[in-house]
């Protein structure tokens, strides 16, 4: 169905295009997708929802008009978006960017769907995938850091065999991408020798002509089709916002489609605020000088180097003085973190001395710039930059001095009555949709959003309103499955509630129950770590003895690592955490049954949460009813949405909450999946 979002702008003038018409015959009778299966796709299936979509999208692109589309698990979206989007580039002889939240689905765009496209339309078009700088290897920087002052640009000494594996890898490469090494990385190594926007000299550089980088951006700006994460997108939005064109990752655009899209918002919020770190700076000061191994771009005799040499050492002794008043706050609080409502609660010891080191920096660079080698030139000046912008978004934190922001410290990785290894000061936007509204949906350019999960009973209006869409139209699609003979529903009537102290005992035996039932071919999906791995630990032992492997988020795997494991045995478990409730696609047998531990509620407490839901009441509104239930329900439908993933998948979904029988806000995530048997336990 068609939903009216928001016509108050007016009207757009109609561009001059055929996408309707060519996507309309490429859906109709005698479509291509009749012969999928002779181009290596499966067998044509005429799917409405898909052609509607289709249909839609290329509307909304004649038009230069937005859309909102609720596209469920199995209406070939990618296909819907990117026909449309074929035609529409080619007709404006500009790009169509595609940005997606998840690697998997940017890989399966550019490694499969648009080659089968491109065989099936027989069409000349261009598509590529692209990354952030940081994801390429600079050859000039690797060839510093194996130079005669590597101890100027390699951080610790025990680094060096692996320095000589990635020089070998980078001679036979032709894609230079960190993804692509075979090896396992230090970061450290990494950010010695990867691609930086102020250490990179372009033209000027004596590797320009053989840069990965490089070689790449120039298939960017010449593709048709433009696949990117939603990442690099807001990093881009950022600049061209501060109009500076020349700087923007990505190329001009005539359109863009936000695959994924129900992670916008939050992507936003991450984007547009600050994110500074105690390992960071560290990490920062001791690229210019480590103290404790004398390495560093300020070892060098001399005496102006003496002098930073100092002036490094007094930055370090400020950073602790000044991340311990965190820790100390930190340990007072039941949380990890830790909410600002008032500027100056902090000292800041280290904004002066920045502001010195800022100076030293430059001096140096005026006295010995010109008999410095370029490459050492390059790498300073890049510190001086980030010393700098460091300084003022530490300035913005302590003060406080974005309008609208929430402001927050966090606590990361520490040990049960331990400092923790990384402070984390942050703050986010509370008027995403504002700024989403100013800077992407006005300004003329079709935005196209999609995803499985964007509607909260039958209503796109939560989520629209939370990312200031405008401009254009909603659509919710049917889904092709049928749930009432794929999918039994389990839901609990006997379990605790999830804040009694038995909770995690009752649920993990309820676990070991249905996993037993399923003989593994699992999914238990958490809302903390905390449950998780406490959960775990109790069912090791009894998975063990039933021959059932057990795969844990956060431990030696990485997701990728443990899907992949996953599907080779046919009795495993995975117990995953936030990141496994979505963008994860497992078809077929291997996966029969999703358990979900608690409904997941964001943590109320948490400093964002809770100035999101302060926000509202001052508005008018009811926290707990326009933000945590919708918010939840979506959460929700994408983790119950892992099970079914084509027309032959059966299973089972097992919620152990109680609330959602006990509670009336129950009925908002059951009246937001599909009917289904339901047998209670």
């Amino acid at each position: 169905m068609i939903l009216p979002v928001d016509d108050s702008i007016g009207t757009v003038e109609q561009i001059v295009s055929d996408t309707l018409e060519k996507t309309r015959l490429f859906f109709s009778p005698d479509s291509p997708l009749k012969n999928a299966e002779s181009f290596g796709g499966r067998p044509y299936e005429r799917r409405i929802q898909q052609e509607h979509m289709a249909f839609a999208v290329a509307e909304a692109m004649e038009r230069g008009r937005n859309l909102c589309v609720e596209a469920p698990t199995g209406v070939g979206k990618s296909f819907a978006y990117l026909v449309p989007a074929i035609f529409h580039a080619l007709s404006m002889h500009k790009s169509v960017l595609i940005t997606t939240e998840t690697i998997n689905l940017q890989e399966q765009l550019v490694y499969k769907d648009l080659p089968l496209l491109k065989e099936m339309l027989n069409l000349n078009f261009s598509f590529v995938l692209a990354k952030g700088k940081a994801n390429y290897l600079c050859k000039r920087r690797l060839a510093l850091a194996r130079g005669e002052h590597r101890n100027e640009y390699l951080p610790m000494a025990s680094l060096t065999s692996d320095l000589e594996r990635l020089y070998e890898w980078s001679r036979d490469t032709r894609d230079g991408s960190r993804s692509e090494v075979p090896f396992r990385l230090d970061p450290q190594l990494w950010n010695c020798v990867c691609c930086e926007t102020s250490t990179c000299a372009m033209k000027k550089c004596n590797f320009f002509g053989s840069c990965f980088y490089w070689k790449a951006r120039m298939l960017w700006d010449k593709a048709d089709l433009v696949v990117a994460n939603h990442a690099l997108f807001f990093t881009d939005l950022k600049i061209r916002e501060l109009e500076q064109q020349e700087n923007c990752p990505l190329p001009p655009y005539c359109a863009v489609v936000f695959d994924e899209a129900h992670t916008l918002e939050d992507n936003a919020a991450n984007h547009l605020g600050i994110h500074l770190n105690s390992g960071g700076i560290r990490y920062m000061l001791n690229r210019l000088y480590n103290p404790a191994n004398g390495r560093g771009l300020l070892s060098r005799p001399g005496e102006n180097t003496l002098n930073m040499r100092g002036q490094v050492s007094r930055l370090h002794d400020a950073a602790s003085i000044f991340f311990d008043q965190f820790q100390e706050s930190l340990s007072k609080s039941p949380e990890q973190c830790i909410r600002m409502y008032h500027p100056g609660a902090y000292d800041n010891p280290m904004s002066t001395l920045f502001a010195d080191m800022e100076r030293m920096l430059k001096d140096y660079l005026t006295d010995e710039g010109e008999d410095m080698e370029s490459g050492h030139k390059l790498e300073v000046s890049s510190q001086l930059m980030r010393i700098s912008a460091c300084r003022q978004e530490l300035d913005a934190f302590v003060t406080m001095d974005y309008e609208d922001h929430v402001y927050w410290v966090e606590g990361h990785n520490n040990e049960r009555g331990s400092a923790f290894r990384n402070v984390e000061l942050a703050s986010a936007p509370l008027n995403v949709a504002q700024i989403l509204y100013d800077t992407l949906f006005s300004k003329g350019i079709p935005v196209i959003l999609t995803s499985a999960t964007l509607a909260v009973r039958d209503s796109l209006d939560y989520f629209v309103r939370r990312i200031g869409f405008a401009r254009g139209e909603g659509m919710i699609l049917d889904s092709p499955y049928d749930y009432s003979k794929q999918v039994k529903l389990y839901l609990s009537k006997s379990m605790p509630q999830p804040s009694e102290n038995n909770y995690s005992d009752i649920a993990s035996d309820r676990i070991k129950d249905f996993v037993l039932q399923t003989q593994g071919r699992a999914f238990v999906l958490f809302t903390s770590y905390g449950m998780l791995k406490y959960c775990a630990e109790r069912l090791e032992g009894p998975f063990i003895s039933a021959g059932i492997d057990l795969l844990v988020h956060g431990e030696a795997l990485s997701r990728s690592a443990m899907l992949s494991e996953f599907k080779k045995k046919k009795k495993s478990v995975i117990f995953g955490a936030t990141s496994f409730w979505t963008g994860v696609d497992v078809p077929g047998d291997a996966l029969s049954n999703v358990i979900i531990a608690k409904l997941p509620f964001s943590v109320p407490t948490h400093p964002l949460i809770a100035a999101r839901c302060d926000k509202i009441k001052q508005n008018g509104g009811e926290p707990f009813r326009d933000y945590s239930i919708p918010d939840a329900v979506l959460k929700f439908r994408q983790g119950v949405g892992r099970l079914i993933r084509s027309k032959t998948d059966r299973g089972i979904i097992v919620v152990l909450d109680p609330r959602i029988v006990s509670k009336q806000y129950g009925k908002a995530f059951l009246n937001s999946i599909p009917p289904c048997p339901v047998e209670y336990f």
